[in-house]
């Protein structure tokens, strides 16, 4: 069975907030749809999976709710369910930068189309910025791209402030995976006195999709948050897993070098694993492999 995945988010104002959380997760669950919804003042952001039908049956209800009439998908498929449940959540904001006051709903950046971006990042002048965290930048990014190395979106106003000037810097363009980062980072660039502020619409995935791979100025893969790890051109599953231990994104290569054990550590979290938390994940592999013979001896007819 091929699954339809679909991530969407839109910046606009959600009233009765609670009651929307429970509709939206009793009508999911109808639906047998898996994935995550978060609500907040601010907006609606999510990636939910399942049969094409109920992706579709549910994106039309979601549709339903006051300011969402024009909500926008981007959608892939898989062989697997990228979710074993489902979580529909409220928070304070829809992606997290910490500072309340930054609305896009009020202002925002000039959105990029994807068949346009590679003629504004080709611009000298133009500051290229990748607003996603380092392990996902690692794994692939758009050529010229800056790489600001946080660990978390909270941390992009200090990396401007300390490495992007207004005064110097007259255009910049930013990206991120889906489109919601870079366009909240945008209403913040502004908010700073830039001037010329450009994000890609639809961010990463929007440009694999559509972007023919010989035009492409996208070298490596995109992480993604579900069991798929990353993907490439055409959304494409990619070549990553993921680290039981730490939750890196790992190569092949990394899964060759000695600093890497399954179920146990990578490269990356090889240097802060104790004693005890080796002991711990030494559990977790036996566990994992019991329930495999388990499943396997509950298949075998």
């Amino acid at each position: 069975m091929s699954y339809t995945i679909a991530t969407f988010y839109k910046f606009v104002t959600i009233s009765e907030i609670e009651a929307r959380r429970g509709q939206i997760l009793a009508f999911c669950r109808e639906n047998k749809v898996k994935g995550t919804i978060i609500l907040a003042q601010e907006g609606i952001n999510g990636t939910i999976a399942g049969g094409n039908k109920a992706i579709s049956t549910v994106l039309s209800y979601l549709r339903t709710i006051p300011g969402l009439a024009d909500l926008e998908y981007k959608q892939s498929t898989s062989q697997k369910l990228p979710f074993v449940r489902l979580k529909v959540k409220i928070k304070s904001e829809i992606v997290t930068l910490g500072i309340p006051e930054v609305n896009p709903t009020q202002q925002v950046g000039t959105y990029v189309a994807p068949q346009d971006w590679n003629q504004i990042i080709s611009d000298p002048e133009v500051v290229v910025i990748d607003t996603r965290n380092d392990y996902e930048v690692e794994i692939g990014s758009f050529q010229r791209a800056k790489n600001p190395n946080t660990q978390s979106f909270r941390e992009f106003p200090e990396y401007v402030a300390k490495n992007i000037d207004p005064k110097q810097h007259s255009k910049v363009a930013m990206f991120c995976t889906g489109g919601i980062r870079c366009e909240k980072a945008s209403s913040y660039m502004l908010s700073q006195g830039f001037k010329e502020v450009y994000h890609l619409q639809g961010g990463i995935l929007k440009y694999l999709e559509n972007v023919p791979p010989q035009e492409s100025m996208w070298s490596g893969e995109c992480f993604v948050f579900d069991e798929r790890v990353a993907v490439k051109e055409g959304l494409e599953i990619g070549n990553y897993e993921l680290c039981y231990a730490c939750g890196h994104p790992i190569s092949e290569a990394d899964k060759n070098s000695p600093q890497y054990e399954s179920y146990i550590s990578c490269p990356y979290c090889c240097d802060r694993l104790t004693p005890d938390k080796k002991s711990r994940q030494e559990d977790r592999r036996q566990n994992r492999e019991y329930q495999k013979q388990q499943n396997s001896l509950n298949t075998d007819f």
